[in-house]
């Protein structure tokens, strides 16, 4: 079901591009460049936590990115 925060215009976005589509493609972006947490993205789609970590495989995006030097920091003794 569609979150009734997120408010898209479907007539700003291409004819080939539905509202549910559009509110997808953006959640997984903002969530891909940190700008949302992942609870806030998977509210903006409209998709339970868990459909949406399906949807980030679909589309290639790691639930979980970390540089190498912070992983290693995270994981030192």
């Amino acid at each position: 079901m569609p979150s009734a925060t997120c408010v898209l215009d479907p007539a700003s976005l291409p004819p080939f591009v539905d509202a549910d589509e559009g509110r997808l493609m953006m959640a997984l972006k903002f969530y891909e460049l940190g700008r949302l947490s992942l609870g806030q993205a998977a509210e903006l789609a409209g998709y339970e936590k868990r459909a949406f970590i399906d949807a980030l495989a679909r589309y290639d995006i790691p639930v979980i990115d970390y540089a190498a030097d912070d992983l290693a920091g995270e994981t030192e003794w």
